[in-house]
């Protein structure tokens, strides 16, 4: 899709098309109530009514249409969608390596939602070659992640509860941003893989919640997103500590392993510490509360420096 792109769904030629009308002119909706919203590719998309029929591409869409409202109008999910708890027993339609597209038409969906960094242009691009909406998701701040949810509720159909919900998530993040806007600095490594090692830049938002809790990230200046790194390179950064996510019992190894090197600040003030997962490796609105464990987290790092 060309950026700045302005697309109209609405009557076409094709079955597909004419199938897709038809449920929508069985919804019903306001005079004048044309849902607009432009997508994180600079697409400018508009439908003639409310969706009804979603389909999400991505774990992270399907929370963030469970939080718009919009959870029972949700048709079918991607592989690894298992947030909230309903998501779990909605048919699947593939995953980021592979879309079954013939499923996606033949649920008949009057929207698509995708993530930029995860599903194929290519592939999504023929569904909108036959009159299927799809509308891209890849919040970078925590201004997007507010947006987001006003977004998806506006072409949903639950603006006022997308409204409410992006105010709360603001207010709340403004008292976090008040509370650790004097922090002592705490330098960083975030680690997201083992084999092979690597972390984020300051461009992601795991890295951005580090900002906000008074964090540095020590390889936030790399180029890449998530870029690949060297244990030799975490050892010449010297971070005072080192985070991952993970359960109990999950990922421990990974932070033990640089117990190897006790002349790491990290190691030798024992900050080393799992954060939860999901909470910040997904951009919703639940990054909040993993943006608060952080802080908490990084409170403790910094009693023990």
């Amino acid at each position: 899709m060309a950026k700045h792109q302005h697309r109209q769904f609405g009557m076409g030629g094709g079955r597909v098309q004419a199938l897709l009308m038809l449920i929508l002119l069985s919804t019903g909706t306001a005079a004048g109530a044309e849902p607009c919203a432009r997508d994180d590719l600079g697409t400018h998309l508009c439908l003639e009514r409310p969706a009804q029929r979603v389909v999400s591409l991505s774990p992270g869409a399907t929370e963030w249409l469970f939080s718009a409202g919009a959870g029972d109008q949700v048709v079918a999910v991607s592989a690894w969608s298992d947030y909230p708890a309903p998501a779990a027993d909605l048919p699947r339609v593939g995953d980021a390596n592979r879309l079954d597209l013939e499923a996606i038409v033949s649920l008949k969906p009057d929207l698509v939602v995708a993530w930029v960094d995860g599903n194929s242009r290519d592939q999504l691009d023929r569904l909108a070659a036959v009159g299927i909406p799809v509308f891209w998701l890849a919040p970078r701040d925590f201004d997007d992640i507010a947006r987001t949810i006003e977004r998806l509720s506006t072409l949903t159909g639950h603006q006022a509860q997308g409204k409410a919900r992006a105010a709360a998530f603001r207010s709340e993040l403004a008292g976090l941003q008040a509370k650790y806007a004097e922090a002592r600095p705490v330098r960083v490594f975030y680690q997201v893989w083992h084999e092979p090692l690597m972390t984020v830049n300051n461009e992601e938002l795991i890295s951005k919640a580090i900002a906000l809790c008074g964090g540095v990230n020590v390889f936030g200046d790399l180029p890449r997103l998530v870029p690949r790194i060297s244990t030799e390179s975490v050892l010449a950064a010297n971070p005072d500590t080192i985070i991952t996510s993970g359960a109990a019992g999950q990922n421990t190894a990974w932070l033990e392993y640089w117990r190897q090197f006790p002349e790491l600040t990290a190691v030798a003030t024992d900050n080393l510490f799992l954060e939860p997962p999901d909470l910040l490796a997904r951009p919703t609105l639940r990054l909040l509360a993993g943006t608060r464990h952080l802080c908490q987290t990084l409170e403790r790092a910094r009693g023990r420096l």
